[in-house]
């Protein structure tokens, strides 16, 4: 096609369904969440990891699992033009392993503890609180399968999202069993759907040949009747896993957070194993309770990774998007970022060239400020501030720029100080 047969959109550009500009307040709850996540997680025991949004496409194929939705429909793909097949991340925790293993972090003490945060990406059914680029904050605990650490991982997000402002909090939990007792199960799930396959509807018929277990999470109203009488996972667990999970919930009982054993709760991803939990919420609007925080453990998941041996891992990821958005959220702001009460005007040429070192002895001062330095009346920038509800201004004018001075003004009752530069950190300082 030729430049001139192409199509010319006149429109404005919007952004890509399903993804978001985040700005103004709605930027700082972002930040203030993942500070206050932070600091929890620190005071647990973990330490932070960042790793790329971008992987290769196999680090998630070889992890998630054929049969899933991530893997059959969500997941963005792209091919460089050197050949490789690429993938932006849809989760955090392939991500997470990858890197475990390249940089033999086997090698060190065990376990080790890493709490991440970044965007993920789906090409999900976009709806209230879920996105196309989404928002996680991820705690996991790497070398080790003793059952504390299920543990710590769900108190350290509970604790986390109770901290945000959640309340009636719950906890639905399940055992899937380990590679010694899940393959039985699966054979006695698989013949009682095959008995059933009447009922059962297309999705789901085409699950059954790849991960039956997902079957369990079906949102299918016929499958969501039938996994009422379908065998559950933990009559089948074997002494092993029994013991484990049977520690998880004294764990649980002993911290008292309320949990509710879902047979029917797989998760949506294949690498789980023994292990798999939600933090539930009710949703104020609809009365439905909904998922906020999801993880489990994924002791197998190393292998699939390349690695010679098992690396026990558990871990859990909260969705910042719903948090943030959820009337109970308590609006955390980050600390970093002070709201300015004062306004700094300029008047003059001469003011202007002076303006920058005036703010940065107000920087250096940790006095936060905001300012329209690009606009030369007084009137235009009382307004501003006026408008922005500031409660004091500073006037900057040719005078004062010679002078060395600024014009105080407290904007409720108009009166004002002239005050000399060196003394502005301190006459600020004394302010009621």
């Amino acid at each position: 096609m030729t430049s001139q047969n192409k199509k010319i959109n006149k429109d404005p550009f919007q952004s890509i369904k399903g993804m978001r500009d985040i700005i103004d307040d709605q930027y700082y709850y972002f930040q203030g969440f993942f500070e206050k996540a932070q600091e929890i997680a620190v005071y647990y025991g973990f330490k932070p990891i960042e790793t790329p949004i971008v992987e290769q496409e196999g680090v998630f194929t070889s992890s998630i699992g054929e049969g899933t939705d991530i893997i059959d429909k969500e997941m963005y793909t792209l091919k460089t033009k050197g050949g490789d097949h690429l993938a932006l991340r849809p989760e955090h925790t392939a991500g997470l392993m990858r890197s475990y293993i390249e940089h033999g972090m086997q090698s060190l003490p065990q376990p080790l503890l890493f709490y991440s945060y970044g965007p993920s990406f789906r090409h999900d059914n976009p709806q209230k609180g879920r996105y196309r680029q989404f928002w996680q904050f991820d705690m996991d605990a790497l070398g080790s399968e003793k059952s504390i650490l299920d543990a710590l991982v769900i108190k350290t997000t509970w604790t986390t999202l109770e901290e945000a402002g959640a309340k009636n909090l719950s906890v639905d939990i399940n055992s899937i069993g380990d590679k010694e007792c899940r393959n039985g199960y699966i054979r006695e799930l698989v013949s009682y759907y095959k008995k059933n396959i009447s009922s059962l509807p297309a999705i789901d018929r085409e699950r059954l040949k790849t991960n039956p277990l997902r079957i369990l999470d079906s949102k299918e109203e016929k499958t969501i009747e039938l996994n009422q009488n379908a065998p559950d996972t933990l009559s089948h667990l074997c002494p092993e896993c029994k013991k484990h999970f049977k520690e998880v919930l004294e764990y649980l009982e002993k911290m008292e957070i309320p949990y509710n054993i879902n047979k029917c709760l797989v998760r949506g991803l294949s690498y789980y194993t023994r292990t798999v939990v939600e933090i539930m919420i009710e949703d104020e609007e609809t009365g439905k309770k909904i998922t906020i925080a999801g993880g489990g453990r994924y002791d197998y998941l190393g292998k699939q990774l390349g690695s010679k041996k098992d690396i026990p891992a558990v871990g859990m990821a909260i969705g910042v998007d719903r948090v943030v958005e959820a009337p109970w959220f308590n609006k955390l702001t980050p600390r970093i970022i002070k709201k300015p009460k004062i306004y700094f005007i300029q008047l003059g040429f001469d003011a202007k060239l002076k303006s920058l070192n005036v703010i940065e002895i107000l920087r250096k001062g940790k006095v936060a400020i905001a300012q329209s330095i690009s606009k030369d009346n007084l009137g235009a920038q009382l307004a501003v501030a006026e408008k922005l509800g500031m409660r004091y201004a500073i006037i900057f004018g040719q005078k004062e720029a010679m002078e060395n001075s600024v014009i105080f003004r407290d904007m409720s009752n108009r009166s004002q100080d002239t005050v000399k530069l060196p003394n502005l950190l301190e006459y600020i300082k004394n302010l009621k």
